[in-house]
């Protein structure tokens, strides 16, 4: 009966130091909270259409016609990309806290902060996968740019406003 209270107490003592564990990384996790924002949908006109769902997206329709509307659409794809990446990150590091308080079924010393890594290493792909979108729509309006010089510079000079009419004095 000893060994039995002995096992229990040993078994209480790894219990208490993972939920030690468990409420100092989740207490840092708390403090990795990203702000929330809130949208309020209003889906009165979408009632017409199938699933009434509203066709908003992220970006605007790609509609390329002149070069204001690629630098616009690129512009936009940058800072969606930037946005998301950053809010993907944050959320890969909370999920690695977060899992990182989740006992390992099998006891191993930093089993969960193993499993939780391996986890987050997932997430923060997508975060740089999301960086890397950014980069390249950039990358994208600057290559538009070059290859396509000459007719950007053909059409500029007469989308400018004539000049005011100069009054010269010294013709009477």
């Amino acid at each position: 009966m000893a060994t039995s209270t002995n096992g229990s107490s040993r078994d209480n003592k790894f219990a208490n130091v993972g939920a030690a564990a468990g409420g100092f990384v989740g207490g840092l996790g708390s403090s990795f909270v990203p702000p929330v924002n809130v949208t309020v949908n209003n889906n009165k006109g979408a009632a017409g259409r199938p699933g009434g769902a509203s066709s908003q997206s992220l970006l605007p329709s790609p509609e390329f016609t002149s070069p204001a509307q690629v630098r616009n659409y690129c512009n936009t794809l940058r800072a969606a990309g930037v946005t998301l990446s950053i809010e993907v990150a944050m959320a890969a590091e909370i999920l690695q806290s977060v899992l990182a308080a989740v006992p390992d079924p099998e006891g191993r010393a930093f089993g969960s902060r193993i499993r939780a890594q391996k986890v987050a290493r997932k997430m923060r792909k997508s975060a740089d996968a999301l960086r890397d979108a950014a980069k390249n729509a950039a990358a994208a309006y600057a290559s538009f740019q070059q290859e396509y010089e000459e007719e950007i510079n053909r059409v500029r000079h007469r989308a400018r406003k004539p000049q005011q009419p100069v009054m010269n004095w010294a013709q009477q």
